[in-house]
């Protein structure tokens, strides 16, 4: 298999309302990322993904896109889109965009469209109308279904104000052919695939989740790979949610997508037989594919990993989010330094979710009245959501806004994190960010693709050397363990006392 830049990329995930502020109104926008792009230079990184920076209502942060050739005017200009994109390759960072293909926006022309046409026309064919609601749910809380003033009823897996597409409809495929073209005509590296999974739907089988997975959705990725295949080096990678591999794993196949995100490994506990199992599930269901595994320990979706690894059942579970559950932060961020060190020693890609690289916390405080994300609101404020992943990056100073821009920010930060910004812990060689820094050089020096040998130092160590001599070591016990014989410590998670490595701690040697 021929070395691609995004079979063994360090790719950093950028939630744009959050991570800097270029014109002071307290969102983050294209300006404060392009004046933050020296930053991620420094950081070694090799590719953004941005999350959604299309023309929306926000009614869900974005993912309900009204236009998805054109960016909001809150976060600037297509030209400012097309600079940014320039710049970044002038850093020799490449840039992944997010496509939304399961819905759009209620506010989009199409659907507007839909709605004067009336029932029966060709518009509303584009979406799922029916004069009798379905009883499926929306994966926000409350029905899937809502009634338009003329009686009927169209289907939204997730919000209301993000109507489905009609995929058996040649008109969405052709739409989103000229979406993918007009994206990577401007220079666009790669296009992360959102809800990848859910598109086609399944009203008459009488399975009760009729939208997961039908065997159709396969022709679509096809048709897209071959479009991606008339320009040179772009990827496709899918939010692919499943447990079961082998259906994981043909979303993966030559003619389909080039990567998908691993969250198995994302939602695994801090358990080194259940991590183990992870990597190895992992690595064995890619290798006959010929596809480079990912490595996810954050998102804009999830808990952040400090605070899930301080908590007493440390695995994932959107089901169970365990809004509120005490954490012990002190252990969470120890077990977050040795993860960083885990995942970036494992052969394929890995994403870093911005504040990652901080070590911050996630904010489970943020006032009832502040907060957006629409699983709030249809939980009838019972499920807090997302928003305690996605308050705004601290870059500086002492108080809010820690040189994030205006204020106040659209989401409140916390006082504390004065501590965590990137100019307190730049200057600080035990920091987190240093941690990441350091770490990714050397991967880059060092690693990336390629096969790994297991080493056995324990039931409570994970232990592993990859083909360019690097061994990557972690404790996960409750007890010092012996390092295996070296000639140099690259870099360690934590302080090391000789060749003993303490819990909670990684370790890289030569």
């Amino acid at each position: 298999m021929p070395e691609t830049w995004w079979r063994g990329a360090a790719i950093y995930q950028v939630y744009l309302r959050s991570f800097a502020d270029g014109n002071g109104d307290g969102t983050g926008d294209l300006a404060g990322l392009r004046a933050r792009l020296p930053y991620l230079a420094d950081l070694g990184i090799d590719a953004i993904w941005l999350n959604p920076w299309y023309p929306s209502p926000m009614a869900d942060g974005g993912y309900d896109v009204a236009d998805y050739r054109g960016i909001d005017p809150a976060f600037g200009s297509l030209h400012e889109a097309e600079r940014f994109i320039e710049e970044a390759h002038e850093l020799g960072i490449r840039v992944i965009i997010d496509v939304v293909p399961n819905h759009t926006s209620d506010q989009s022309e199409w659907f507007r469209q839909a709605l004067a046409a009336g029932p029966g026309s060709p518009e509303r064919q584009r979406f799922w109308f029916r004069d009798e609601p379905g009883d499926w749910k929306s994966i926000f809380g409350g029905p899937a279904w809502t009634q338009v003033p003329d009686g009927q009823w169209y289907l939204h897996l997730f919000a209301p104000e993000q109507p489905d597409f009609n995929w058996t409809n040649p008109e969405v495929h052709e739409y989103f052919h000229e979406v993918l073209r007009f994206w990577f005509d401007r220079g666009v590296d790669g296009i992360r695939i959102d809800s990848a999974a859910v598109l086609v739907k399944d009203f008459d089988g009488g399975d009760p989740d009729g939208y997961t997975d039908r065997p159709e959705v396969h022709d679509i990725y096809r048709s897209w790979r071959r479009l991606s295949e008339e320009y040179d080096d772009r990827m496709f990678i899918g939010e692919v949610w499943f447990p079961d591999q082998e259906r994981f794993a043909r979303y993966l196949r030559p003619d389909e997508l080039h990567t998908a995100f691993n969250f198995d490994f994302l939602a695994c506990p801090w358990d080194p037989a259940a991590l183990r199992h992870s990597i190895e599930q992992t690595l064995a269901t890619h290798a006959p594919l010929g596809a480079p595994p990912t490595w996810v320990l954050s998102n804009h979706d999830v808990a952040r990993v400090v605070t899930r690894y301080g908590r007493e059942d440390t695995s994932w579970d959107h089901g169970d989010r365990r809004d509120g559950v005490p954490s012990d932060l002190e252990l969470g961020y120890r077990r977050a330094r040795a993860a960083a060190l885990l995942a970036m020693a494992l052969p394929g890609g890995v994403y870093i979710y911005q504040g990652e690289e901080l070590g911050l916390p996630e904010v489970e405080d943020i006032p009832d009245e502040l907060r957006q994300d629409p699983m709030w609101h249809r939980s009838g404020h019972t499920v807090p959501g997302r928003d305690g992943c996605r308050v705004p990056m601290p870059w500086s100073g002492e108080d809010p806004p820690f040189g994030f821009g205006g204020q106040p920010t659209w989401l409140p930060q916390p006082e504390d994190w004065r501590k965590l910004t990137v100019e307190a812990q730049s200057g600080d060689l035990g920091s987190m960010l240093n941690l990441y820094r350091t770490a990714l050089r050397l991967r880059r020096e060092r690693l990336g693709d390629g096969a790994l040998t297991w080493l056995d130092l324990g039931p409570r160590v994970l232990a592993f050397t990859r083909d360019s001599g690097l061994t990557c070591v972690v404790n996960l016990g409750e007890e010092p363990v012996r390092l295996p014989a070296h000639e140099e410590i690259l870099l360690t998670s934590g302080s090391v006392d000789g060749h003993d490595l303490p819990p909670d701690t990684a370790a890289w040697l030569v």
